[in-house]
């Protein structure tokens, strides 16, 4: 099988990003994008994913960290569309229920070529740290839509807002995780009655 490597380089006026992901790496990177607890996250999703990833963002953050954090997402996603191709042989589905201390949340994925996004998250405060909680949810609906996955983020419970943002990314990382692993019973075939998923 090729390797599964995609790369992708994003300029606006708000934002320039570089990409880079390898699905079948170690989950190790470079991530840099000037929002300190928004790197925290980005690692916790490379690491648990077990996909490489180098990320380096520029952004208008003079304005607000909304452009850098959005942007992201979207660069991040094609990245990973290009490295998963047609999408043969994997494994497609996958979901976890994630503890961390006082909080437990779901991530469910179906990585179908159809992006959507169902997000039942709430915070109990508008920062942590100086980061809006809110755009939690825009950098996963940019991540979505532009990864090609349908993705669905429960939060049971939790009391802390960070551990509750942080078990987003590492409920959706693992679930990437295993939805993207090669299904050796399949290794040749699109996973899908339809032949396509793209």
């Amino acid at each position: 099988m090729a390797e599964r490597k995609g790369e992708v380089s994003r300029k606006t006026n708000e934002t320039s990003v570089s990409v880079f992901v390898h699905i079948d790496g170690t989950g190790t990177g470079k991530i840099s994008t000037g929002v300190g607890f928004f790197d925290h996250m980005l690692d916790q999703l490379c690491r648990h994913s077990l996909i490489d990833m180098d990320i380096d963002v520029t952004g208008d953050l003079h304005i607000d960290d909304h452009h850098t954090v959005e942007d992201t997402g979207i660069a991040l996603g094609q990245a990973i569309s290009k490295a998963l191709g047609d999408r043969k042989g994997i494994t497609r589905y996958a979901s976890i229920d994630l503890a961390m201390d006082e909080t437990m949340t779901k991530a469910a994925i179906d990585v179908s070529g159809r992006p959507f996004l169902v997000w039942n998250v709430d915070f109990s405060a508008p920062k942590i740290g100086t980061f809006d909680t809110e755009l939690v949810r825009e950098f996963f609906q940019a991540f979505a839509q532009n990864a090609g996955i349908t993705l669905h983020v429960l939060n049971h419970y939790g009391a802390n807002n960070h551990h509750i943002a942080e078990t987003c990314f590492k409920a959706v990382a693992r679930a990437l995780r295993s939805a993207t692993e090669v299904d050796p019973r399949q290794a040749n075939r699109i996973p899908s009655t339809k032949g396509t998923l793209v």
